[in-house]
């Protein structure tokens, strides 16, 4: 039988893992190289028959099969250290730190000079939030082997991430002695100057790093988020578009790009590249909170619709998204739905009694007036009293018994509010508590009242907004 080629099994690991994982492509390729000569071609339960099923499942996130698959290796292969750390990067891929970071421990303890189970032990603690210990296992690395470059730069990224600038700094300029034209080290530098806010210094070595390297992604999407932060943004949109060119099926980059454009007001390229972003990965959520925003601003209300439907699949627990949700069922008149939108927005965000108000009205329209009785007088508890959201929650829980007798009384209080926000929130409400009432002559009025005071930073315009263009409602 014709041997399988080593390469492409080096390629099958590395495109199987999460990238979070990818810190162990470096070992991998090592230990594929070194054991690729022992291999036993043709016999089923080698390592080298073995290995390309255990990536296959890997590609399908499949981490319990393969797992299981290290043990029909046969031995003495299978108790040899490199295939235990290439088992303790699986072990990680699939979120079992502890068997993971014990299997990577072991062979260290067996090897206390071999660097390569301390590399694999400190990726596990990486990718498992346990910072200090993955401090502690690259220390472990330069105590063996002081220069070692991937070790410091490594330090330095963990030394950043602690916001500890001075020492990051020192791990990179260590490499940089040596190597002076070690892009990491370059680019960890400059961030550990950006961060001290030394903006010279890290201009500098960007401008360095994309002059030596003028292909390099990182270079660039560094570069264009350190003049997007001095306010440059056509300087940061060229090196994004660079980005784009070298690496354009980047979901990161999209994202970033239509960032940008959305922020210089280019609305239509916004949500051109926000789309890309979506071709790219289409589970993504990031994309839909803008896309949602922009269609409603270019008047592709329909789409917005759409949009924020995805958004509470892809972002169940960002309540947000259920508010403009609820809003556009409330644009087509879909109670019961707009009903069950504000009532999950209501529930992830209890603080935010108005969408439970919002509910209720809808549900006022899908059964009657009474219906939300009960739910009203929980929620009003919670309400500070003698607010003047309090006395909207007790006219509508009136409302639900038929009593009118606020009605007077609440405009009063907001003719005397001064929180002009307050106040438009609250007008818009009234004009909701009339039309549920059946009084659209009235409720037309506080509408127009809304539009006039013209603070569009709240939900309610939009739905106010709609209200007017539905009803024909002229502007005096």
């Amino acid at each position: 039988m014709r041997p399988l080629n080593l390469s492409s099994i080096k390629t099958m690991f590395i495109k199987s893992l999460p990238k979070s994982n990818r810190l162990f492509s470096l070992f991998l390729l090592s230990f594929l190289a070194l054991c690729g000569t022992a291999f036993l071609y043709g016999q089923a339960n080698t390592a080298e028959a073995v290995l390309p099923r255990i990536a296959d499942l890997l590609s399908v996130s499949k981490y319990d099969e393969a797992i299981a698959l290290f043990d029909t290796i046969a031995s003495p292969e299978r108790d040899g250290s490199d295939l235990r750390l290439l088992k303790a990067s699986v072990l990680s891929s699939a979120g079992k730190y502890a068997e993971a970071r014990a299997l990577a421990e072991a062979v260290a303890s067996a090897e206390p000079k071999n660097t390569q189970p301390l590399f694999v032990l400190a990726a596990i603690e990486g990718v498992s939030g346990r910072r200090r210990q993955q401090q502690t296992a690259l220390e472990r690395i330069i105590r063996l082997e002081p220069d070692n470059t991937e070790a410091l730069i490594s330090l330095g990224n963990v030394s950043l991430q602690a916001r500890a600038v001075r020492p990051a700094a020192s791990y990179f300029h260590r490499v940089l002695t040596k190597e002076p034209e070690n892009a990491q080290a370059l680019l960890g530098l400059s961030r550990a100057f950006r961060m001290n806010r030394e903006w010279n210094d890290a201009e500098g070595l960007l401008n360095r790093l994309v002059q030596l390297y003028p292909n390099m992604v990182e270079a660039r999407t560094d570069r264009a988020r350190f003049h997007w932060g001095r306010g440059n943004m056509r300087e940061a949109l060229a090196d994004l578009d660079e980005a784009k060119r070298i690496s354009p099926n980047d979901y990161y980059i999209a994202v970033d790009r239509a960032n940008l454009l959305f922020e210089m007001n280019r609305k239509r390229d916004a949500l051109a590249e926000f789309n890309r972003a979506i071709a790219i990965n289409p589970n993504g959520y990031l994309p839909y909170v803008y896309t949602a925003g922009i269609k409603d601003d270019l008047g592709d209300h329909d789409g917005a619709e759409r949009d924020y439907a995805i958004l509470t699949r892809l972002k169940p627990d960002y309540y947000f998204a259920f508010e403009g949700l609820g809003l556009h069922k409330m644009r087509n008149e879909k109670w019961a739905e707009a009903r069950d939108a504000f009532m999950e927005a209501y529930k992830q965000a209890p603080q935010e009694t108005l969408y439970a108000l919002l509910a209720a009205i809808n549900w006022m329209y899908v059964e009657d007036i009474t219906s939300p009785r009960a739910f009203l007088g929980q929620v009003q508890v919670r309400v500070k009293r003698d607010t003047l959201e309090w006395y909207m929650f007790r006219l509508f829980y009136d409302l639900t018994a038929r009593n009118y007798i606020g009605e007077s009384d609440m405009v009063t209080r907001l003719d005397r509010e001064q929180d002009l926000t307050l106040k438009a929130r609250m007008l818009f409400y009234l004009a909701l508590y009339y039309d549920v009432r059946g009084n659209t002559a009235l409720a037309n009025k506080y509408y127009l009242m809304v539009y006039d005071l013209d603070i569009r930073a709240i939900p309610e315009w939009r739905l106010n907004d709609w209200i007017m263009t539905k009803r024909d409602i002229k502007p005096l």
